[in-house]
């Protein structure tokens, strides 16, 4: 499939967002966010339920009105010209909103001409948006016999159907299985390798550090950090973490009483070895520069268990955006 992006101005940045705020009622939900994106880059937004992810994408698109700051989607300025700055972008929402009355190259039909397209144009791009997604098969399959991921897929080449200069995926891969999972990063990896600028929002960590170029975290409406993935763990985050779980009292027979072993080695032992460690359930995590030391003395530590490895986005998100539930 030609997955090249449309011709775009030399001088247009895909987006520019400054002073982003959004409130409803004395809720403030995105408080003053500045992001731009690079042509030919994928951007990452993360952050945990009600960080203004996805408030942040609708005002960007037009879809929902800021109460403050400056928007220009493909180098025009929105919301005033919202609805011609969209026609260069394509969206991935949420949820799927494919019309089940219709077949897989109709959903793709109707959609096209949303844009203006007239019908030769669309039905000769069909064939290579079903290859795209894995669905040759299916082009005259109806909405309600596709699985999850597939139906998945065609979202995603739905929104290739005016060949965009942007795509904006919103929590693209959630509730797939690890194979339509990994389809999708492969699909969405060939767009950027063609120059198509992407701008995803995602709980996973492992989809971030695989496809982001530059990332930020949000959080109450607020960007915590910005860069590459790299970058940001690097800024963040001491370097290795030692994960320590399992029975402890001290002398290696099983703890007991209400806190776990690995609490009660933390709360007595944990300090010496890391500046920051933190305790979770049943483990405690250790942040360090040199884990040596640490692992020299849990050697010694019978009943205790423990898990050495690198610092990751996951350890960065829970150290800015907590471990507490969200609803």
């Amino acid at each position: 499939m030609s997955v090249a992006p449309a011709a775009r101005s030399a001088l247009a940045l895909p987006l520019e967002i400054r002073g982003l705020r959004k409130r409803y009622g004395d809720t403030e939900v995105v408080a003053g966010i500045d992001l731009t994106l690079r042509a030919g880059e994928c951007f990452t937004l993360l952050g945990p339920n009600g960080a203004g992810k996805t408030t942040t994408l609708r005002c960007a698109l037009g879809l929902t009105a800021p109460s403050a700051g400056e928007i220009r989607l493909a180098g025009l300025p929105v919301p005033e010209r919202a609805r011609e700055a969209r026609a260069r972008v394509g969206v991935v929402p949420q949820q799927d909103n494919l019309d089940p009355d219709f077949t897989c190259a109709e959903n793709l039909l109707v959609y096209g001409r949303y844009f203006g397209l007239d019908d030769a144009t669309i039905n000769a791009r069909i064939p290579e948006l079903l290859a795209f997604a894995g669905l040759e098969s299916k082009r005259d399959a109806r909405i309600q016999s596709l699985s999850g991921g597939m139906k998945r897929r065609l979202t995603l080449a739905r929104a290739l159907v005016n060949r965009p200069e942007l795509l904006i995926l919103d929590e693209p891969t959630t509730g797939l299985d690890p194979q339509a999972r990994h389809l999708i990063w492969e699909r969405l990896k060939q767009l950027i390798r063609a120059g198509t600028t992407v701008l995803l929002t995602t709980h996973f960590m492992d989809e971030a550090e695989r496809l982001a170029d530059r990332l930020a975290i949000l959080d109450a409406g607020r960007m915590l950090t910005e860069g590459s993935p790299r970058e940001v763990i690097a800024a963040q985050i001491e370097p290795q973490v030692v994960e320590v779980y399992g029975d402890w009292n001290g002398s290696g027979e099983r703890a007991e009483g209400t806190i776990s072993g690995a609490q009660a080695w933390a709360e007595t032992h944990a300090g010496a070895f890391s500046r920051r460690f933190e305790v979770s359930g049943e483990t405690a995590f250790c942040y360090l520069e040199d884990a040596a030391p640490l692992l020299a003395h849990l050697a010694q530590q019978p009943g205790l268990r423990y898990l050495r490895r690198p610092a990751n986005l996951e350890d960065v998100f829970l150290k800015l955006t907590g471990r507490e539930l969200r609803d």
